[in-house]
């Protein structure tokens, strides 16, 4: 039995609780919150989990196990490295930590210590963007040629991370994940349209090694809501829309092929480009329903049984966060290319 506490129950803690709570193999034990209320809340709907205004008391709980944070961006390297230097397991809330450096330091704590570290990147954890997976990685999509992707909306506004680090996260986390290759270079631009915050509004451009290219569009200003992402290859071509209520991922058999035919023989041989275009049968495939967080929690309760890596290990978050400190850095040169290494790392 893993025995958890979660540290942070505002916004998105309570939906962590409440999955946790109902793992198999996992026992919520305590939660952890600054504000009384709060506590309040958790001691009345779970009479059995102790509480701690401080999180310092959570962590010197020798019971426990397994920790999951879910706190403001800038407490998270400092919880989770206090944590791992208490020998538990570590669940952290997008995105891993505020600089690249900081990402680093907490996975090489986890493997020194042989603890699995965690990032919350949810969508992973869907049905769709499994399925997604899945068919790019069985080539049945062909040569991945575009990865494009929109998560727009009218707020809410973040007082400590910008657009990028608040919603672009979980298009890069969703693009590690499915995709077979890893950017080179990144350039971004953004803009805030409120005075001493963070920007509102990017638009992040990735580079690979072949001529598969990504675009990133995240927006804290539109006057709709948008969750939508094209992945086009050479067999086929996918959308992935969020909003959709039952047939999110959609695969269609359309695309072009390009041939060169000679049109004439001899020492200056002219070429025709010949493109033939394709369309086919639209198909919608069948998706796991379970809830993200519920097929999240099972899976990083039986990988700290096992002592495995989740499949959105530090690693992963390590290479998210890096993607976004070289985004930030290319908005502050007004879209200059940040280069990359081969692993996604700020060159």
């Amino acid at each position: 039995m893993i025995r958890l506490g979660v540290i942070g129950y505002g916004y998105w803690g309570p939906n962590l609780v409440r999955n946790f709570a109902e793992v198999p193999g996992c026992q919520l034990v305590a939660v952890s919150d600054m504000r009384a209320d709060r506590l309040a809340a958790v001691r009345a709907r779970y009479p059995g989990v102790r509480t701690f205004a401080d999180p310092n008391q959570l962590m010197s709980e020798r019971r426990i196990d397994a920790v999951a944070i879910v706190t403001p961006v800038s407490t998270h390297y400092d919880l989770a490295m206090q944590a791992l230097k208490a020998g538990k397991h570590v669940l952290v809330e997008k995105p891993l930590a505020v600089t690249a450096d900081q990402a680093a330091q907490l996975v090489d704590e986890a493997e020194r210590r042989k603890l699995v570290l965690s990032v919350d990147h949810t969508f992973v954890y869907t049905g769709a963007v499994r399925k997604m997976r899945e068919l790019v990685h069985s080539g049945g999509v062909g040569d991945i040629y575009y990865y494009d992707s929109v998560r727009v909306n009218l707020g809410l506004f973040q007082h400590d991370v910008s657009v990028m680090w608040d919603l672009a996260v979980h298009d890069l986390a969703i693009m590690d994940y499915v995709l077979p290759l890893k950017p080179i270079a990144v350039s971004a631009t953004g803009m805030s349209h409120l005075e001493g915050k963070p920007e509102n509004i990017a638009f992040l451009t990735l580079f690979f090694e072949n001529r598969l290219i990504a675009h990133l569009h995240v927006n804290w200003l539109a006057p709709v809501k948008v969750r939508r992402t094209l992945v086009g290859g050479s067999k086929k071509m996918i959308v992935y829309d969020d909003l959709e209520p039952s047939e999110k991922i959609k695969v269609y058999d359309k695309g072009v092929t390009l041939t060169n035919e000679t049109a004439s023989p001899g020492p200056q041989q002219r070429y025709r480009m010949l493109v033939d275009y394709r369309s086919g049968d639209m198909w919608a495939p069948r998706l796991d329903i379970t809830e993200a967080l519920t097929t999240e929690a099972r899976h990083f309760i039986s990988c700290v049984e096992a002592g495995q890596p989740t499949m959105t290990d530090g690693q992963a978050g390590l290479r998210v966060v890096r993607i976004l400190e070289a985004a930030t850095e290319s908005i502050a040169m007004r879209g200059r290319i940040v280069e990359l290494d081969a692993m996604g790392c700020a060159a």
